[in-house]
């Protein structure tokens, strides 16, 4: 391909797949070179994913359609590859005279190595790679203690989050002005998701609403999985479709309870970047020496919603169809697997994983070591979620168990893998073997 010679600025869109509010764009469209938008479907990523038919890929990919449009009708074009990142911009380079890279900071180990091993290349060929923080209000060490430690219990965290956030850590950068300074190009094709090896899916991509009256009514709805009580914008944060301080500006005057949902995110951010080996390991290390029962006959019937819990079997089976689980119930099954059945949080940890539309590493690993009671700020282990009792709390009617298990009164359905009782009992008595 024929080298550009106009000076230009890359802007390498990651997990901020929007124009409205995107901190390192703007910078980028400020630096004074023309800027050219591109996108990586990296290869590094997508070959650790299971499934063709992964919704999430199809998400991005009508992300990446809807920003097309977009930059296309500013004169421009979104530049889309696929293969690793240093293959893609080795090749920018050899096509354009690049002066600079800008995006956006990534605070997963994997992401972290991959913005270092970048830097580094880009510096021998004396090009600055610029990073901005924009997916977070606070990020790595803007809410520590006095003495510079991290906060490992989240109410102080939160405490001193609200206390720091001023106006000015809500302010919207103003993108959108300024996209006359993208690069005059004609539009580059956009690759089909079969050429990044997956395959087209039921998921469709729909911009982000905030919708106010689930915010204001939040702390009434949002433990009862039957209704539409929550905003459902965990996909849209996790790629960054959304800006975290418009999410932020919306919840300050109708809800601290679901403000608090989006400081928990980025507590769990913290506590992943000051203490990384909760990737592996639990948080409070002695938690490894728990004699995990791990039967794979059991793990089998719990990923496909057959505990003779219905319950926990409405969460699988709903998380299976749908790639969603409601809080509550991923708060039920992942006690179920951790306590009722003493497999491994890890275990369940990475089929979350490898199924959540809105899976962030930070909040999976968090969450999932908070309910084994491994992990910072934890649930004690001696809490054993009953699902009778959660069941009767949160869905007295039954309206989310008929809806996700129709046949849970049939004589087919399973009877349940173990009774509480006995459930409860070992878990107790096999915690505090392991953790003595």
């Amino acid at each position: 391909m024929t080298r550009t010679d106009e000076p230009v600025a890359l802007f390498w869109f990651r997990r901020d797949l929007r124009l409205e509010d995107n901190v390192g764009l703007t910078h980028a469209l400020k630096s004074g070179y023309s800027v050219l938008p591109i996108f990586i479907f990296d290869k590094n990523i997508l070959e650790k994913l299971e499934d063709r038919h992964d919704r999430r890929l199809s998400f991005i990919h009508g992300a990446l359609e809807s920003l097309q449009k977009r930059i296309t009708a500013a004169g421009s074009s979104l530049r889309v590859m696929h293969g690793t990142p240093e293959e893609a911009l080795r090749r920018l380079l050899a096509e354009y005279d690049v002066r600079a890279v800008y995006a956006n900071r990534d605070y997963e180990p994997y992401a972290v190595e991959r913005d270092r091993q970048i830097g580094l290349m880009l510096d021998k060929s004396g090009i600055p790679f610029r990073t901005f923080k924009d997916q977070v209000i606070f990020e790595k060490n803007e809410v520590v203690k006095s003495d510079g430690t991290p906060y490992t219990v989240f109410t102080p965290y939160s405490r001193v989050w609200k206390k720091q956030l001023i106006q000015g850590d809500l302010i919207v950068s103003p993108t959108e002005q300024l996209m006359n300074n993208l690069v005059k190009t004609g539009p580059f094709p956009l690759p089909s998701l079969e050429e990044t090896g997956f395959a087209g899916t039921d998921m469709l991509f729909k911009p982000p609403e905030i919708d106010t009256g689930i915010i204001a009514d939040y702390h009434k709805t949002r433990n009862i999985p039957s209704l539409d009580g929550t905003t459902r914008l965990g996909i849209h944060l996790r790629f960054g479709t959304v800006s975290i301080r418009r999410l932020v500006a919306a919840a300050i005057p109708l809800s601290e309870v679901w403000l608090n949902e989006l400081i928990w995110r980025e507590f769990f951010m913290s506590i992943l970047w000051h203490f990384p080996h909760v990737v592996d390991n639990s948080f409070r290390k002695k938690y490894d020496n728990i004699s995990w029962r791990n039967n794979e006959e059991e793990f089998e019937r719990w990923c496909k919603g057959m505990t003779g819990y219905p319950i926990v079997d409405a969460g699988m089976r709903e998380l299976n169809a749908t790639g969603f689980m409601h809080n509550r119930v991923r708060m039920i099954t992942a006690s179920f697997l951790t306590k009722h059945l003493l497999t491994d949080w890890r275990w369940g940890e990475a089929y979350f994983a490898a199924r959540l539309l809105d899976y962030e590493l930070s909040s999976n690993n968090g969450n999932w070591q908070w309910a084994a009671g491994s992990g910072c700020d934890a649930a004690p282990y001696f809490r054993v979620f009953n699902p009778a009792e959660q069941t009767r709390k949160f869905d007295p009617d039954l309206s989310y168990v008929k809806r996700w298990v129709p046949e849970h009164e049939d004589p087919g359905y399973p009877r349940m893998i173990i009774d509480h009782a006995l459930a409860r009992e070992r878990a107790l008595k096999t915690y505090k073997e392991g953790i003595r």
